[in-house]
């Protein structure tokens, strides 16, 4: 007969919490983040430079990010692991180097640059900058992956090369990329070169004057878009699963995030903010400042690889209206209030406000 586990044996903490603890780095957790420039890092021992993890509310478990911090003329000890990541470059300039089974392979990267190192190849990265630290931001599945098989060093030591990924090409890390067959703003990249000023393309079903770019990277499951809206307007409220980190590239304003059936919570942001809304909150971005507002958005949910975590299987539904069986409030379906505030922060700000007018009541 199976004999009961003792309960001092039993830990609370997941096994990717107990990873956290043993990095022996901060982590933050909570609603949103002010600004990813300003947060504290110190020394890690596994990248050879400094770092935070950033653990939020929104995450559901299955996702997390990572501020690393390399010092002038410094680098990264090289990584291998069986986590996807995405990064974007907050700040500062140098390069990547990959490698599998054969040669190495190079690229640099500069403010705003967006990447992800193919799954389980080496790579390392270098500061190119002598006067100035380096600060990045990854995006990883590393909760999903350590919970699933709580085995590190099958997660950190395993030789297994996804040939089927990543197989030695020259000119993997170009910059090249091509519209992913049937989508005409899905664009398949491994090495987006500033996201800040990519081209983006009109997509009015989530708000007035919304411009967008869905980016599929590095053959991996994780995916990324990049949304503006323009000065005077706001996008429309939707909601979906968790996970999606929401990383303000440029612009000032606030979103609200609420639950069904619950008052809206409010988060003011700028440059360098981020949060992330919880599993099937709607949310909603306004932007009150003097210049357009672009966000980029790290999550699940990618065209080519689909898997039922955070935005599952059913992307379009978060443009669909609620009406019609989807995740997407309208605007004549709103609460006129959200409205009304929105047009008093304009006024405050002295920004003019382009929204339709909203259809009345007969």
């Amino acid at each position: 007969m199976t004999q009961p586990i003792p309960e001092a044996t039993i830990s609370p903490l997941s096994t990717y919490e107990k990873f956290l603890e043993g990095e022996k780095i901060p982590v933050i957790k909570g609603f949103h983040i002010d600004d990813l420039n300003t947060v504290p890092v110190e020394p890690w021992e596994r990248k050879g430079a400094f770092g935070t993890y950033i653990y939020l509310d929104g995450t559901g478990g299955v996702a997390d990010c990572y501020v690393c911090e390399i010092p002038p003329s410094g680098r990264i000890k090289p990584q291998k692991q069986l986590i996807e990541e995405i990064i974007y470059i907050l700040k500062g300039r140098g390069a990547t180097t990959v490698w599998q089974d054969g040669e190495k392979h190079t690229f640099e990267w500069q403010e705003g640059s967006l990447f992800a190192p193919p799954l389980n190849t080496w790579y390392q990265m270098f500061n190119g900058q002598g006067d100035m630290p380096v600060r990045f931001l990854s995006y990883t599945n590393a909760p999903l992956v350590i919970n699933l098989f709580h085995n590190m060093d099958f997660v950190f030591e395993n030789p297994f090369t996804f040939k089927d990924r990543f197989n030695d090409q020259a000119d993997y890390f170009s910059g090249k990329g091509r519209f992913l067959s049937g989508y005409s703003t899905v664009w398949e990249t491994n090495f987006m070169p500033d996201v800040k000023t990519c081209q983006l393309y009109e997509r009015p079903r989530r708000g007035k004057n919304d411009r967008n770019l869905t980016l599929e990277i590095s053959e991996g499951t994780l995916a990324a878009h990049v949304s503006e809206f323009q000065v005077g307007t706001y996008k429309k409220a939707h909601r979906h699963g968790p996970a999606a980190h929401v990383v303000i590239l440029s612009g000032s304003g606030y979103s609200l995030l609420w639950p069904e059936g619950e008052a809206p919570k409010r988060v003011d942001w700028q440059a360098g903010s981020v949060e992330v809304p919880p599993n099937m909150w709607f949310h909603q971005h306004f932007n009150t400042g003097p210049e357009p507002a672009r966000y980029l958005a790290l999550r699940y949910g990618g065209q080519k690889y689909r898997i039922a975590v955070g935005h599952g299987e059913h992307v379009e539904n978060f443009a669909t209206s609620t009406k019609e069986g989807g995740h997407q409030i309208e605007y004549e379906d709103e609460n006129p209030r959200i409205r009304e505030v929105y047009e008093e922060e304009c006024a405050k700000n002295g920004a003019e406000v382009r929204m339709p007018l909203l259809r009345k009541a007969s």
